[in-house]
């Protein structure tokens, strides 16, 4: 750790012109994702300065204006002239791309990716932004308008000593077309997260724009193990205390915090390197998986639970109901392709083998009982795959991609060109007939499903191999069998669109089918292939004009807009097969006119404890969520 942070470990790399041209290059899309992403740029290089141990609190304001405040009392942007730019340090980080104290060694020794590309971006991409920086006795202050300074550099001295950097901004509307609007909830989702992720760091999220002001604060002394316990709480823990491990070698810091639980038969590992979640996995993860088949293996031998000719148990086994968290910092961190969802830095595999590997050990030995449950579980884990082994081998055989081995009721598309394909998985015979009429043969596969879908939450691998609908999901998607790692190449789809009837009976299959998805091969979802058809609820129709409406919502403003005395017809849909074919096609299938909504998982943890408690066994969770929300429902929106 180093505290000669000044203007000349700010190096410069290049320049801004291209951020606004091209926007989507720098933030992944101008839509919602990249507007909160301008956040989080920001919040990053606060929690960089927490990472480097000199801040402690992190404040998020949504401003009544619709602008977003950023604060924190770390050492404040250096505001001395930079040597190779003659600007002040500050004016160099907001307005030169890739100009940052993480480039050079003075400034972070560990940095969630590329933190001096962030501000810059963030300044490009915003109608205005105002800093303000506490450092050295001094306030300095400066405003930006779309990426140029409007002022100077003003500085004035304080009294006391205050220290930090604020930045306020406002997103360009030119920019974010569809909307500059916040969402809390993503916010929320995130900030907790990190949270969570540096123990002890304090960040408040302040929301002013309604009536009365909504705050939440964050801090989590316990860090992963609180991480953890929180996605726990409704699950039945084999071991009340989880397991903790904390160490760093040649730079390189691991931590890690495991519970297994009784109650649940699938596993969920997050995964993080700089604060940055590795959606598509790394070295981080198969080091843990390595030490963790290993060890486990190893124990059930010493146990006497395996004998000398038994085969080893597998690894999807082992972490059968496990709930784990990996976090590490590394300072060069390599990560694959520029979305940085996959650590590549191999020596990090070794690191967290050997510490992983040397305290679970130590800990197992010091509580056998614990050794003990967790290895029955992985054996009946295994005895209930192979049970179902014949019935893998089934779907196995059933994978490949010609037409004659999927599923019969599979209407499929012409194109062998999984991008530019999708399919509709429709409720009922009824609307895959209508589906199947008014698709565009060449791109758009039906697969229709009879009655409600299999929960899995609530089922071993033996009883979902079994079902006819879930083998037609499998075999029609192409999704291999579960457990195993997700090959993209075997996916036929690339847009898969949940298309049920816009009721209550509707919302019940794409839950079940949702739940599906999320814990039968979730990278699905976290990669951006599910997405939900979005079929009218009402058609309007006066005269010669029909008008399409979606909700009850809808209608009830639509029909404000007619005359006192007008005449129209209002036809409610009850299900997808009561439209034509033209209809369907026009309404919710026609890429020109359809209103599709892609899943998404802000927040990896609340997701899994939302799944947990309202698809799972336990019924105390689900009654307990149900008297906490159930109140602000409005009565006239239920669907009885």
């Amino acid at each position: 750790m180093t505290d000669s942070y000044n203007a000349d470990k700010i190096q410069v790399l290049e320049g801004l012109e291209a951020v606004r041209k091209r926007p989507g290059m720098y933030i992944g899309t101008t839509g919602p994702k990249g507007l909160h992403h301008l956040v989080f740029e920001v919040v990053d290089n606060s929690v960089d300065e927490a990472l480097a141990g000199h801040c402690t609190e992190i404040e998020v304001i949504l401003e009544p204006d619709g602008s977003v405040t950023v604060a924190d009392n770390g050492r404040g942007i250096p505001t001395d002239i930079h040597p190779k730019t003659g600007k002040s340090a500050l004016e160099t980080v907001l307005t030169v791309l890739h100009a940052g104290g993480k480039f050079g060694s003075g400034g972070y020794k560990v940095s969630g990716g590329l933190h001096g590309v962030g501000v810059s971006v963030v300044n490009a991409l915003s109608e205005w932004v105002q800093v303000t920086v506490w450092r050295n006795g001094q306030e300095f202050t400066q405003r930006y308008e779309r990426g140029a300074p409007v002022s100077d550099l003003r500085q004035k001295r304080q009294g006391g000593d205050r220290r930090g950097t604020t930045v306020q901004f406002q997103p360009d509307a030119q920019i974010f077309t569809l909307s500059t609007e916040f969402e809390y909830g993503i916010l929320a989702g995130r900030l907790r997260e990190l949270a969570y992720l540096n123990a002890g760091l304090g960040i408040t999220l302040r929301d002013r724009r309604g009536e009365s002001e909504i705050q939440e604060a964050y801090r989590y002394d316990g860090g992963i193990r609180e991480y953890v316990a929180y996605m726990n709480r409704e699950k039945e823990p084999i071991h009340p205390d989880c397991i903790y491990v904390r160490g760093e070698r040649d730079n390189v810091q691991v931590e890690v915090a495991l519970q297994w639980c009784a109650d649940t038969y699938n596993d969920n590992i997050l995964g993080f390197a700089n604060n940055i979640r590795t959606i598509d996995g790394g070295t981080h993860l198969e080091g843990l998986k390595a030490v963790l088949t290993r060890t486990m293996n190893n124990f059930a031998r010493k146990l006497k639970k395996l004998k000398d000719n038994d085969a080893n148990l597998g690894g999807e086994n082992i972490r059968e109901g496990l709930t784990a968290v990996i976090s590490v910092k590394v300072p060069d961190p390599e990560f694959e392709g520029q979305t940085k969802t996959k650590l590549g830095n191999t020596e990090v595999r070794g690191i967290v083998d050997s510490f992983v590997g040397e305290v679970l050990s130590e800990y197992l030995e010091f509580h056998p009982a614990v050794a003990t449950a967790i290895v029955e579980k992985a054996i009946q884990a295994f005895n209930a795959a192979e049970a179902a082994r014949r019935a893998r081998e089934l779907v196995r055989r059933k994978s490949a991609l010609e037409s004659s081995t999927l599923p019969g009721k599979l209407a499929d598309c012409s194109s062998r060109d999984p991008a530019e394909s999708e399919i509709f998985i429709v409720e009922g015979d009824s609307a895959g007939g209508s589906a199947k009429q008014g698709r565009d043969r060449h791109y758009q596969a039906i697969l229709p499903l009879r009655g409600k879908v299999l929960n899995i939450e609530k089922s071993e691998d033996s009883k979902i191999y079994k079902n006819a609908e879930i083998q037609a999901l499998i075999t029609g998607l192409g999704l291999g069998i579960r457990g195993e790692e997700f090959n993209v190449s075997q996916l036929r789809y690339h847009k898969i669109i949940l298309l049920a009837d816009a009721d209550v009976d509707g919302a019940h299959i794409r839950t079940l089918l949702l739940t599906f998805f999320y814990r039968y091969q979730r990278e699905l979802v976290d990669r951006g292939f599910i997405y939900i058809g979005c079929p009218p609820l009402y058609k309007v129709e006066r005269g010669k004009n029909a008008q399409y409406l979606y909700s009850d919502r809808e209608l009830q403003a639509h029909l404000g807009t007619l005359p006192a005395n007008a005449n129209y017809t209002i036809q409610r849909f009850k299900g997808l097969g009561e439209m034509m074919p033209q209809q369907l096609w026009d309404t919710t299938m026609n890429p020109e006119t359809r209103t599709l909504k892609q899943i998404s998982i802000d927040d990896a943890a609340e997701a899994d404890r939302i799944f947990t408690v309202l698809m799972g066994d336990r019924v105390a969770p689900r009654r307990e969520f149900i008297e906490t929300y159930g109140s602000k429902l409005s009565l006239a929106e239920l669907d009885i």
